[in-house]
């Protein structure tokens, strides 16, 4: 009968062509209406690029993660070998290895420049709150994803960081061990956890894939924000080609930047002892983890109490999801902020100092920086951000009754 009506309207060839150039001419409109002719603040600096770069960054882990799993055996007795014969014997093995692992700290620090960025431009306010908040638990995930990265090369650092970590839950009053021997998949790490650790390391990019086009839609719902913080549907330009060119230089450096870290310093951020293989039986002396997990170990280390140090740590993360809820200043951007700017330089300096404690051992000095730091991180979210936008309406209001008053 379906065909009977084909015949009567047309063939079916003649519906294919028809469908072909449908989905043709839908496509090239999507890719018109969000890429080409996407409506673009005019006053669009470099900072913008940063989340161009993040979704660079994202493809490139996933395309080196592909090649890297084609060769890396998830098995506790030749995990570490493996990776020994993908530096050795596999045809540019090393340069996929030193790709997918300089690939995630560059990936952390364009991500850091973009959350600091909307901080300063105030991304966060309102209409951006869901767009904020869905670009706060990519970030969660990536550190997740990163986390469980570290452990598979199967090195002494990443034994021992991922017994560290994965014990910290046993503070959780009552399930907490339960829920340590069931992410261990046993009563201690072995092949179970690496086997777990590596599937999930390998499906959550592509989570975070889907999440980063939804981040995306967010965006162009509301529109990008801009230096001014102002909105304005008038003083706009297409995408393509101003910005796209714009992109592509700060890519230029960006993959400048790359090349220099994977070609003459592919060891610069990472640990020797991890070239050592896991061994359970002998501690290293001082167990770090990666540098972009730094200011959260501090944080967690700041906290003389067990269960304290694990809330404050993932409070560190969480918190960012707040912001746009308790933030009561109306302007965006920090240039017109100057109390506000103040502080959010010192929260820079601050994050800063957090990562340098990090690496630090644990003596009476580093724990008490530690602390006063850690003690203005959270001071800054949830005292500064909503007490600052309060100062300032009533500074605007002795303002306008001191020229009401002269005039």
């Amino acid at each position: 009968m379906l065909k009977k009506n084909f015949n009567t309207q047309g063939s079916w060839s003649n519906y294919m062509v028809k469908n072909e150039r449908w989905n043709k001419n839908y496509l090239i409109s999507i890719v018109d209406k969000h890429i080409i002719h996407y409506p673009t603040p005019i006053n669009l600096n470099y900072a913008w690029s940063f989340g161009s770069l993040a979704g660079i960054s994202l493809v490139i882990q996933i395309l080196s993660g592909i090649f890297l799993a084609m060769h890396y055996t998830p098995h506790v007795d030749y995990a570490f070998n493996s990776v020994e014969h993908i530096m050795r014997d596999v045809n540019y093995g090393w340069f996929i290895r030193y790709v997918h692992a300089n690939g995630a700290s560059m990936f952390f620090i364009v991500v850091y420049c973009h959350i600091f960025r909307g901080l300063y431009y105030g991304s966060y306010i309102y209409p951006r709150q869901l767009l904020w908040c869905s670009g706060v638990i990519i970030f969660i995930l990536m550190m997740a994803t990163a986390f469980m990265g570290y452990v598979l090369p199967w090195g002494q650092m990443s034994f021992w960081g991922a017994t560290v970590i994965t014990s910290l839950l046993t503070a959780i009053p009552l399930v907490g061990q339960s829920v340590v021997e069931w992410l261990w998949g046993g009563f201690t790490i072995d092949n179970a956890t690496l086997n777990r650790f590596y599937s999930l390391h390998f499906l959550m990019p592509f989570i975070i894939a889907g999440l980063s086009v939804i981040h995306l839609a967010l965006l162009h719902k509301v529109g990008s924000n801009n230096p001014l913080g102002i909105d304005s549907a008038v003083d706009k330009i297409p995408f393509y080609p101003y910005f796209v060119l714009k992109d592509l230089y700060a890519l230029s450096l960006y993959f400048l930047l790359f090349g220099v870290l994977v070609f003459y310093f592919p060891n610069l951020l990472g640990h020797p002892d991890n070239y050592i293989p896991a061994d359970p039986l002998h501690t290293p002396a001082h167990i770090v983890p990666e540098w972009y997990f730094l200011p959260f170990y501090a944080i967690l280390r700041s906290i003389p109490h067990k269960l304290g140090g694990v809330v404050a740590m993932f409070g560190s993360l969480l918190i960012l999801l707040l912001i746009p809820f308790i933030n009561t200043s109306e302007v965006r951007s920090t240039t017109f902020r100057p109390i506000y700017k103040l502080a959010y330089w010192v929260l820079v300096a601050d994050f800063l100092i957090l990562g340098w404690v990090g690496q630090k051992p644990v003596t009476d000095v580093y724990i008490f920086t530690g602390q006063v730091a850690t003690a203005y991180y959270f001071a800054f979210f949830l005292i500064l951000i909503p007490l600052i936008g309060i100062i300032e309406k009533r500074l605007v209001r002795i303002i306008i009754k001191t020229e009401q008053s002269k005039s």
